[in-house]
């Protein structure tokens, strides 16, 4: 079978159509959610592949990731800087204006960018962007805002799943499957 097989809502796939940018907050969408620390009090972090892989096609499509996060950690620049992911903003309790000011460097406003976070510091973030999404174990009151909540789990796909989203409503989608399946 050559045609993809995933589907979005046609409302979702209006909404991301303009979207340039993509907003991720880390713990609870890129990660499960849950913190390790080793002995010597370092952050631990558990990463899964097909969210790494959805960030680099993102990139592939003229999409930008972008991360704006609450936590820093050794484990988790590596693992952005081995994505190539370019707009970064660590340990940030505030995180609107820390998107703002990605989002200014890119030169788009919020109607070009998508976000998908899990907790309350995310909603100022996920309220303005032209679509919104939340893995499943996301608050109460974050899935109650936001336009996609996604099937895979934090940390297990819901970012992946989200860039597919994003893939899709642009077009890169097919072209990029066909590439991976040539």
């Amino acid at each position: 079978m050559d045609r993809p097989v995933l589907t979005f809502a046609p409302e979702l796939l209006l909404r991301a159509q303009g979207v340039r940018v993509a907003l991720l907050d880390v713990d609870g969408v890129l990660t499960d959610g849950g913190l390790w620390y080793g002995p010597d009090g370092e952050q631990l972090k558990r990463f899964h592949t097909l969210d790494g892989h959805g960030l680099k096609l993102l990139r592939r499509a003229g999409i930008e990731p972008a991360v704006v996060t609450g936590r820093d950690s050794p484990a988790l620049r590596a693992r952005l800087q081995a994505l190539g992911v370019r707009h970064v903003r660590y340990g940030t309790e505030d995180k609107r204006p820390a998107a703002e000011s990605i989002l200014a460097e890119l030169g788009v406003g919020w109607d070009a960018a998508a976000a998908i976070g899990d907790d309350w510091p995310d909603l100022p973030v996920l309220t303005r962007c032209a679509l919104a999404a939340a893995p499943p174990t996301a608050h109460p009151e974050v899935l109650a805002r936001v336009h996609h909540v996604t099937a895979a789990p934090a940390g297990g796909g819901a970012a992946r799943e989200f860039c597919d989203l994003l893939l899709v409503a642009r077009g890169h989608y097919v072209t990029l499957l066909q590439e991976a399946l040539a």
